[in-house]
């Protein structure tokens, strides 16, 4: 599954990318698409894709509802055990998802990718990592690389527990869900890249300051109140 938003110039491949990895794995493959109120040309990009690729399936988000909205669209969308998902914007190698699958066995609830070094600006670095320190210590997450978006994942953990966090909170949100549910970690490492196109929405001070409010109103929900 992967959210979208202005993503036209990447998207494309990696929907196939990441087909061609899983096909030989499983039994049935279906890709999600949430476009998130993209205005690039993703819509379009999106429904010539689909036209000819059965096994995917385009949401369509008329106004932008954040990353963790349009998560939480495709995966109530999700059908089948296991949901996979990365980012829609190719920093990711979507094909290294094959990596996780034999990784996920009977008593392992979720495969958690880490980064192996990261493709950003070096003060995106910095703040990726002091931000992964501060919510790994105010949570209590497990893993080494919490804003690693690169998840395969029982559905039941969150069709039990269904998340709400509209930003990026909400990877924060899921791993410490997953947390209190006991569920079964391991871990694999993943290559990560510059973006090749457009833009970060994360790494600007509105998005920021709304980022953490919204890490302040989890905590208070999820560690304090407990």
């Amino acid at each position: 599954m992967f959210p979208c938003y202005n993503d036209a110039q990447t998207i494309g491949g990696l929907v196939d990318d990441v087909h061609a990895a899983l096909v030989p794995l499983v039994d049935c493959v279906e890709v999600i698409v949430v476009n998130d109120g993209s205005s690039d040309g993703s819509r379009e990009v999106l429904d010539d894709l689909v036209a000819t690729r059965p096994w995917l399936r385009v949401i369509h988000h008329d106004v932008n509802r954040g990353y963790g909205g349009a998560l939480i669209s495709g995966f109530t969308a999700a059908r089948h055990d296991w949901i996979f998902y990365t980012d829609g914007d190719a920093q990711y190698d979507a094909s290294e998802a094959a990596l996780l699958v034999p990784l996920a066995t009977d008593d392992v609830d979720i495969v958690q990718g880490y980064k192996l070094g990261r493709g950003d600006p070096l003060h995106r670095k910095v703040i990726g990592r002091v931000y992964h320190h501060i919510v790994k210590v105010l949570f209590s997450l497990p893993g080494r690389d919490t804003d690693c978006d690169f998840r395969l994942f029982r559905k039941e953990l969150i069709a039990s527990r269904p998340l709400v966090s509209t930003s990026g909170v909400i990877c924060v949100e899921m791993m410490r869900s997953f947390r209190e549910q006991n569920a079964r970690f391991v871990e694999a490492p993943v290559h990560h890249y510059a973006r090749p196109s457009g833009k970060s929405q994360f790494f600007r001070l509105p998005a920021i300051t709304r980022s953490a409010l919204q890490l302040m109103s989890l905590w208070r929900r999820m560690v304090l109140r407990r």
